[in-house]
């Protein structure tokens, strides 16, 4: 029975709030998600959070009960309030982590497991909604054994993604090209798909797609949900790789992804050292590609963004694709420019 509590909601919560809830939930070995635009409290007669939880875009996260009022189904008010708000934003397709310990529970309210690691559980209120995506994925009507993949953020799509493509593409039947749905660059999901399916429409066996929810987005990364950060970045890499050989290269007959070499960033280079060691498990080989260089230097879209706000056109032209110039020099691509410019 949960009579006796109330319901308090922040949109999110500030100051004393916050620094509540965040005391909360530390007690519960979670961090407070600064993304979080929507929270429920459930608090007793003294204000004293008793649960709560949280959503930010599609993911119900952040949810937790005290060791003291566990048993009361405090955990289903408190996600239905987040579905019922969740729903009210017009968004249907939810995901939430928990523990493997708790998955019954959050069966019982209508989630379904997606992947589940030592630490981690990713559900979805969709039944087989992430087979369901994949099958529906355009593929050659004869289904190729030795397919590749690349997924790409391409914000935006250069002279280097077109490398990447042009010679995976030569090293596999079918290519597919993931482009991420995501909407977290510079350059919104729909241009950068548009942009990269515009600069490689003219290689035949290249399929793209986009990721939707299930690769490399904030559904399958949950940071706050790991209390050791030294360990979180690999335990989210995993996540997303098991997702990927799963399902994505299981469906497609996928036994190649390709990746350009990572001189910039170590976040990448990480990412790319456990697919080397966890891929294999799926019967997929890791290509690396060394990056195209332009003048010594390997093309990056980091590049192109600080030339946009430099309004450097003459050094776009040597790195980007003529369909990604004519974008970055329309009306649209210049007010991206100027979002750069005045960050």
């Amino acid at each position: 029975m949960d009579y006796g509590f109330f319901e308090e909601y922040g949109s999110p919560f500030l100051g004393r709030k916050l620094r509540k809830l965040k005391d909360f939930l530390a007690a519960a070995e979670l961090d407070y998600d600064e993304q979080i635009e929507y929270t429920v409290n459930l608090t007793d007669g003294d204000g004293n959070i008793a649960a709560t939880g949280s959503i930010h875009s599609n993911v119900l996260k952040c949810i937790a009960v005290s060791e003291m009022h566990q048993g009361l189904g405090l955990s289903a008010r408190i996600v239905t309030a987040l579905m019922n708000k969740a729903f009210e934003l017009v968004r249907s397709h939810l995901f939430l982590f928990t523990k493997p310990k708790n998955a019954a529970m959050f069966s019982d309210l209508g989630f379904y497991k997606i992947i589940e690691t030592d630490s981690i559980l990713l559900m979805e209120n969709r039944r087989d909604g992430i087979k369901d995506y994949v099958k529906g994925l355009p593929r050659p009507d004869l289904l190729q054994s030795g397919s590749g993949a690349i997924i790409a953020n391409c914000n935006p799509f250069t002279l280097g993604h077109r490398y990447l493509v042009e010679e995976a593409a030569k090293r596999c039947e079918t290519l597919h090209l993931f482009i991420l749905s995501e909407d977290k660059s510079d350059f919104p999901a729909a241009v950068r798909f548009e942009l990269a399916r515009k600069g490689t429409c003219d290689i035949k066996n290249v399929i793209i797609h986009k990721t939707s929810d299930y690769l490399i987005s904030s559904a399958v990364f949950p940071t706050y949900f790991i209390k050791d950060k030294a360990k979180a970045q690999d335990a989210n890499c995993e996540l997303d790789i098991r997702i990927f050989g799963t399902f994505f290269a299981k469906e497609l007959g996928i036994t190649k992804r390709f990746v350009g070499t990572e001189p910039f960033c170590q976040v990448n280079n990480a990412y790319n050292e456990a697919m080397k060691r966890l891929l294999p498990e799926y019967g997929v080989e890791l290509v690396e590609i060394a990056r195209r260089e332009i003048g010594g230097l390997p093309v990056s879209a980091s590049f192109v963004r600080e030339c946009m706000a430099k309004g450097d056109c003459e050094s776009l032209k040597a790195v980007v694709p003529p369909t990604t110039l004519e974008f970055i020099l329309s009306p649209e691509g210049q007010a991206i420019a100027e979002k750069i410019r005045n960050k």
